[in-house]
């Protein structure tokens, strides 16, 4: 008798158990159709079954050996397709052999987050990206400017990918139960080739607006203006570029574009040049 696999806390493990949303999360592969897919995370496999219907690659990486040990007795076909490691420290490009790919799951909660930021750094090699995470993740990704979801993911994401969410999940399909609700999300990537600025100050610029989310931009960006300034050797008064009218807003007011015109503008103020 084959031993069931029992959820793991620390790993934030919650394991789909409802047959009918495990089809409708494989369903959101087929916004990308024609790539290979791999699942992060697939426990018992509810998922699997149903994304190794849609005659593509299927690859599974999966960190916890009980579920490694499951996946093989259960499912024999994917022997060579299980990938033992942490999503996290994996080398993507290695993956499919440099192919680009669809990434989905039912993604462990206390890693979400961690895995859109990896899906970004890797942004080349994954047109889409499906899968369940948190309700309150998922509002993040697709927040629009000047709701109270909006903030570092929601501007960092949307800035290379369109961001649809598809449905909301309750807790039964789960076991164990998770104490929040969760939803589905389809991204896919969007026709932007260049960010439009800096990239590297545009991520200093969301994380220090949103990490004093309360403040006016002006207040926020003062003390990064002095942290640039150092960093470049140069010190300048920035009293005339604090008082323009957009930096009495607050982070969550800027439109993707207001922050990379801020970016821009920062970068002129400070005499980074081409220095990316």
């Amino acid at each position: 008798m084959i031993k069931r696999v029992k959820p793991k806390k620390f790993l934030g493990q919650h394991f789909l158990k409802d047959l009918p949303t495990a089809q409708a999360i494989a369903d959101t592969v087929d916004a990308c159709p024609d790539t290979p897919i791999l699942e992060v995370g697939p426990g018992m496999g509810v998922l699997t079954q149903f994304l190794l219907h849609k005659n593509r690659e299927v690859k599974v990486v999966e960190i916890d050996f009980e579920s490694v040990r499951y996946l093989r007795e259960t499912h024999p076909e994917l022997e060579e397709q299980i990938i033992e490691d942490d999503f996290l420290k994996m080398h993507l490009e290695h993956t499919f052999d440099g192919r680009p790919f669809t990434l989905t799951g039912n993604y462990p909660y206390n890693i979400s987050s961690q895995i859109f930021f990896k899906m970004l750094e890797n942004k080349d090699l994954i047109p889409c990206c499906t899968g369940m995470i948190q309700k309150e993740v998922a509002e993040r990704l697709a927040a629009p400017h000047g709701s109270k979801a909006y903030g570092i993911l929601s501007v960092m994401v949307q800035l290379w990918y369109d961001v649809e969410y598809l449905f909301t999940v309750e807790p039964g399909v789960f076991d164990p139960p998770p104490k929040v609700q969760s939803a589905v999300v389809c991204l896919r990537r969007n026709g932007r080739t260049d960010c439009g600025c800096n990239e590297r100050l545009l991520r200093r610029v969301v994380k220090t607006t949103f990490g004093q989310r309360r403040k006016m931009l002006r207040g926020s960006l003062k003390a990064l203006l002095s942290q640039l300034d150092g960093e470049s050797g140069r010190s300048c008064d920035h009293t005339e570029f604090l008082s323009q009218p957009l930096l009495t807003h607050r982070p969550e007011q800027l439109s993707l574009d207001d922050f990379i015109g801020l970016t821009n503008a920062i970068e002129a103020e400070i005499g980074l040049g081409n220095n990316k």
